[in-house]
């Protein structure tokens, strides 16, 4: 046998033990995943609404149908994207400047990283009661601040009013969720070398021009990464919302996710309901799919940058 024929069932052997190997986590994940989704792709072709009906009956595409003349999941739709496109940008921005912060050396910076961490740690059910109480119009510590500074007279009702409410949740989710993306970013910028900054200022740049030539450039990979997870965690927001104003007021911060269980828990309406949940699967893949590209892009420009 060559040596060829030798490393080629090397090879193959490797190859068959790293499938062994893996077999057991795809088992899982076709059991916890695919399977709920394909129950609910079989489902949405069906009428099975336990409120009206007790017999299921093969419907089609009625209730996709249904769907694009529902104006409240449009409603629900737009109110997703106005959430996940807000929270994800804010979250993008600070996330940026407080990664830049803590990879500098300075004394305490374990403890501060340490502490960067607690919001994104504590559950998110219990900080959506807490900063539902934060907005309160009368015991709320927002509005006790803006009394106590003059700006306001009389208690604003943050999370009565359908613009302010999305601010609300908005901004809880931002506290929230903004260690996460910083911690990412803070890996990659522990990747780039310190010599590639000082052979920038030796040629004479500004910190802001090597922040826009070097860092930017080669934090992509981890930019696009932190948002793709970001956005099928926002676009999915659930719990959140339903402690802090449980889609009010008059559906204004209703989300799809929001929408789903109202449909399926409250009204049985299950065919609909996982019609529901296989629009909005589709389209999280699609973003999947976006982000893959642009993903696979900056990391072939990074490694061209470096």
């Amino acid at each position: 046998m060559t040596t060829a024929q030798v490393k080629d069932v090397i090879r193959e052997r490797e190859q068959r033990t790293g499938w062994l190997l893996v077999l057991p986590a795809i088992i899982v994940l076709l059991l916890v995943f695919a399977y709920p989704i394909g129950r609910a792709f079989w489902l949405s072709f069906f009428t099975q609404n336990l409120g009206t009906q007790l017999e299921t009956e093969f419907s089609g595409l009625s209730n996709y149908v249904r769907m694009v003349g529902d104006g409240r999941f449009w409603q629900t739709m737009w109110n997703t994207t106005v959430f996940t496109t807000a929270s994800v940008l804010l979250e993008l921005v600070l996330g940026v400047g407080i990664a830049l912060v803590l990879n500098q050396s300075f004394r305490g910076r374990g403890l501060v990283r340490t502490i960067t961490l607690i919001p994104w740690a504590l559950p998110t059910a219990l900080m959506g009661l807490a900063w539902a109480w934060i907005f309160n119009d009368q015991f709320g510590v927002v509005n006790d601040i803006l009394r106590r500074l003059g700006i306001i007279e009389q208690g604003i009702t943050w999370l009565g009013d359908p613009t302010l409410a999305m601010i609300a949740v908005v901004l809880a989710d931002v506290w929230k969720t903004t260690p996460f993306i910083a911690i990412l970013l803070l890996a990659g910028l522990q990747s780039i070398s310190s010599d590639l900054y000082e052979a920038h200022s030796i040629d004479g740049a500004s910190p802001w021009q090597s922040f826009w030539t070097i860092t930017l450039p080669l934090l992509m990979p981890q930019i696009v990464i932190a948002l793709l997870f970001r956005f099928a965690q926002a676009f999915g927001i659930f719990d959140l919302i339903q402690v802090m104003t449980g889609g009010g007021p008059g559906g204004a911060t209703e989300t799809v996710s929001l929408y789903i269980y109202s449909t399926v828990m409250r009204y049985l309406d299950f065919g609909y309901g996982a019609a529901l949940v296989v629009v909005t699967f589709l389209l999280l893949i699609a973003a999947v799919a976006i982000a893959a590209y642009f993903l696979s892009r900056s990391r072939s420009n990074a490694a061209g940058a470096r």
